[in-house]
């Protein structure tokens, strides 16, 4: 978690000194940033650190990166991107019960609409992502990664690509968690696999209200669990 942290720390001390170059220069909105070569030089950073930083504005859509032309200061002006920025730098890590909460908010709004939106296609990857489960959980493996592709897949089968993006966003840190808090016992395992198919049902039968009613159920535990960890 020191690693972790350190990681963090300097992509924040990164991020703060690209705001700094941004008012400095006078950066206009739809303005080029210096290459990745020049600011790591500048920075005196690694490139990968760099890029690290890049990717955090541009997932709060403070630039975008075009292929083979770089990075473009966002439209959405100086005084706004400022204050988001220092917005982003004051963002604590999430904790573990913060994570949850909101793995929960978004799932349960995710399937009522993959009931209503779902394709035959969704149906599919949604099927193989639960069957990977299920294998994994039965040969007694850990099956964690594959328990949140099975959540992915419904997010995926919302047609709400926002939506979609939040649980991509949280995945990577909510496997982190889980692992480090063993979360998922054998017990649970199993019952996640009768859970999952009770949501399938109803994703298929196109029955929001039963998709979220399985959901809520399925989440009880973690919900449970979440609140009685330090």
């Amino acid at each position: 978690m020191i690693i972790e942290s350190e990681i963090q720390s300097t992509k924040k001390k990164i991020i703060s000194a690209l705001k700094d170059l941004i008012n400095q220069k006078n950066f206009e909105p739809g303005d080029k940033l210096p290459s990745e070569r020049m600011l790591s030089e500048r920075f005196n950073v690694s490139r990968g650190n760099l890029r690290d930083a890049l990717q955090t504005l541009e997932y709060y859509g403070l630039v975008k990166s075009i292929p083979q032309s770089g990075t473009f200061i966002a439209d959405i002006g100086i005084t706004a991107m400022n204050g988001m920025i220092d917005d982003i730098l004051g963002l604590p890590s999430p904790h573990f019960k913060e994570l949850v909460e909101a793995r929960i908010f978004l799932e349960l709004k995710a399937v009522k609409l993959a009931a209503l939106r779902r394709t035959a296609d969704d149906l599919i990857h949604i099927e193989n992502a639960l069957a990977d489960y299920s294998d994994k959980v039965i040969r007694g493996e850990d099956a964690v990664q594959e328990d949140l592709l099975f959540h992915l897949a419904i997010a995926r089968a919302s047609r709400n690509a926002t939506l979609n993006t939040f649980m991509l966003k949280i995945t990577p840190e909510i496997i982190n968690n889980f692992e480090q808090h063993h979360v998922c016992d054998k017990d649970t395992a199993f019952k996640g696999i009768e859970e999952h198919k009770t949501i399938l049902d109803a994703i298929k039968n196109q029955d929001p209200f039963a998709a979220k009613e399985g959901m809520k159920k399925h989440f009880k535990d973690l919900y449970q669990y979440c609140y009685n960890v330090d």
